[in-house]
């Protein structure tokens, strides 16, 4: 599983490789000119440049990995659940609290705990996380070993195969059991975090909701997004007038937790050197759980 492995079965004519490899198979021009300049690209079993012509027969293999990738994250030891692992992904369960990358408020990050996972495991790979989660959001987050497989699910997200589904706990009763809301999410200023709902400016985002349970003063629901706009969730459910609870910035009046309940619970997609569907899910955590069983 070390190579993308092609075969030219008609007959072409005037094709040059990369052009091949870009718009048949729709691998990025990144991904093309690095594995050329580092002689990762065969042609029955040659080293060829990226202006060789094809022809009947041809057998292409392109090496995926690459070897001694750097990067700056220093690694500590951070305790997170590992849900599945080949030589292509690491799907892990995030805890509440922890940002997906450090910053100069958060120098320790689950990218640091990964780090450190793959150095005391010997794992050549640098982190390259694929979907994006807020430091409150738990859940299911998908990291790419090679840079193969970032650019392919990446594409897989961008023609919308990549199916995300999460659970939050909205406060109030919604008004309507299931729905569709497609509204633009404007980001007001450059300087500003929250963003909010605008009918001309912003960029389109779908999202699709059902209640799957009512209680008193909240409703658990599932949610799906068809675009990956940020705090797209939180914009949308706070837009219905049902804000996830504790979620202070989009209006919920709720103090008794101590994160806004999101949970990632949900993805499938093709895996990217298979091409197999991988499905997969986590439980709601313990303090989701903890809420909804509690009188309000």
């Amino acid at each position: 599983m070390d190579f993308l492995e092609y075969e030219i079965l008609d007959e072409v004519d005037g094709l040059k490789i990369r052009d091949y490899l870009k718009y048949d198979k729709k691998l990025s021009s990144r991904f093309i000119k690095q594995s050329a300049i580092e002689k990762r690209i065969f042609v029955n079993n040659l080293s060829v440049k990226l202006n060789y012509y094809l022809k009947k027969g041809d057998k292409i293999k392109i090496k995926i990995h690459r070897k001694n990738e750097t990067q700056s994250i220093v690694p500590i030891q951070v305790d997170f659940e590992i849900v599945y692992e080949d030589s292509f992904i690491l799907i892990v369960n995030k805890p509440k609290d922890l940002v997906v990358y450090p910053s100069k408020s958060h120098d320790v990050s689950l990218s640091n705990g990964i780090m450190y996972y793959f150095k005391t495991n010997n794992i050549d790979s640098i982190v390259r996380p694929v979907n994006r989660l807020d430091m409150n959001t738990t859940g299911l987050l998908v990291i790419a070993k090679n840079q193969y497989s970032h650019m392919f699910l990446s594409n897989c997200m961008i023609d919308n195969i990549f199916y995300k589904e999460y659970i939050a706990i909205v406060q109030d009763n919604m008004k309507d059991t299931k729905g569709i809301i497609e509204k633009n999410i404007f980001r007001p200023s450059e300087d500003s975090v929250k963003r909010t709902v605008h009918d001309s400016y912003g960029k389109f985002a779908r999202t699709i909701y059902e209640v799957v349970k009512r209680f008193d003063s909240c409703d658990l629901v599932r949610v799906k997004i068809e675009t990956g706009r940020t705090h797209q969730i939180r914009v949308h459910m706070s837009y219905l007038g049902n804000p996830i609870v504790g979620d202070k910035m989009y209006g919920s009046c709720v103090s008794s937790v101590s994160r806004y309940l999101l949970h990632a619970y949900k993805i499938k997609f093709p895996h990217p050197y298979t091409n197999d569907i991988m499905e997969f899910k986590v439980d709601i955590p313990s303090d989701m759980m903890d809420y909804i069983k509690k009188p309000k």
